[in-house]
């Protein structure tokens, strides 16, 4: 079976420098007698790998490409180039005091931790602090061989 061209434009942006442009290829789509399909990439006539493979930065040669649907570019120029639209203040939110009649909330009654969580705590704390002054100890008066 005889195989088809097709031509295809990918826009790409560099990762790097974001530099955004377009590149042309030509596919031939071939299939051989036994029904494998596989195709053929052409940029100017001359076969290169596929546009999704080491296709490398034109403005500042980073292989970090990435590509985007067809006609991309042409909706999203590279950045730099357009101004951006100035934006309108947003109006500054003026607070009213409350009403003298309303009292403030009460304020909730301050909880104390149980003395079973200080001593769970504590104790295990003022074990290791004896241990590690003990130990200081026991080592100056009697220092290794």
């Amino acid at each position: 079976m005889p195989g088809f061209e097709t031509c295809e434009t990918w826009p790409f942006e560099c990762l790097r420098c974001l530099h955004v442009w377009e590149e042309e290829y030509v596919v031939r789509h071939l299939c051989d007698a036994y029904g494998n399909a596989g195709d053929i990439w052409l940029s100017s006539g001359v076969p290169v790998p596929p546009p999704w493979s080491n296709t490398c930065c034109p403005a500042c040669g980073a292989y970090g490409v990435t590509w985007f649907p067809s006609g991309h570019p042409t909706r999203h120029p590279e950045p730099g180039h357009e101004p951006e639209p100035e934006q309108e203040p947003e109006p500054e939110q003026v607070l009213a005091p409350a009403p003298p009649d309303r009292a403030p909330a009460p304020l909730p009654e301050r909880t104390h931790l149980p003395a079973r969580l200080l001593v769970a705590l504590g104790v295990p704390l003022a074990l290791l602090v004896g241990y590690e002054l003990y130990a200081s100890a026991v080592a100056a008066v009697h220092p290794h061989p």
